[in-house]
């Protein structure tokens, strides 16, 4: 479990630094590209029990505290719950699936999890922002372009989807490697026949 850890650590460091590179004026390619609910999968499959939620979630504060820091901006804010709430309904997607993960649920778990985190939280967007027309033609701007001035939300989607979909496939060779490995280390630790 070091490993996924490990990993989950850097995720949360990668996603400060795109952040702040992309505020920056740097690399617009970067936004949104952050494994958030790949984290939130793939934790509540492979993590014991007590870690299953836990460690996504606190991976997502500790780097909403950072980032919060750094914009100014309020971690009690409604879109930040929203997004917690979507983080954990894709935690409860892996929860569904641990008992039979597998490369054939767990990939379509990820397409499904950054869909349902995108859906959810750009539908908030919609409801609370006054920048959006409350109809079905809002909500489509919500979905797709977005407001002026902002990258587009189909770009946040698609780098989501792509990223999602990486991390998970990154943490899954982890846990099997980690597997393996300790499989490694029973056979080598077991006595030899007399």
């Amino acid at each position: 479990m070091i490993p996924a850890l490990v990993l989950v650590l850097l995720a949360v460091v990668y996603r400060i630094a795109a952040a702040i590179i992309v505020q920056g004026g740097g690399s617009s390619w970067l936004s949104n590209f952050a494994p958030l609910a790949a984290i939130a999968l793939c934790g509540a499959i492979y993590f014991p029990r007590k870690y299953k939620f836990t460690v996504p979630f606190a991976a997502l504060l500790i780097s909403d505290l950072a980032l919060d820091f750094y914009y100014g901006a309020s971690l009690a804010d409604p879109l930040i719950l929203c997004r917690y709430a979507a983080f954990g309904l894709v935690g409860l997607i892996g929860l569904a699936i641990s008992r039979r993960a597998s490369l054939a649920t767990i990939i379509p778990a990820s397409l499904a999890g950054s869909t349902l985190f995108y859906g959810v939280t750009n539908f908030f967007s919609w409801l609370t922002d006054p920048g959006y027309v409350k109809n079905f033609a809002g909500l489509v701007q919500a979905l797709t372009v977005g407001l002026p001035l902002y990258t587009p939300t189909w770009v946040f989607f698609r780098n989501s989807l792509v990223s999602d979909l990486f991390f998970t496939l990154l943490f899954v060779a982890c846990m099997h490697w980690s597997a393996a490995a300790d499989r490694r280390a029973v056979v080598v630790s077991r006595p030899l026949p007399n």
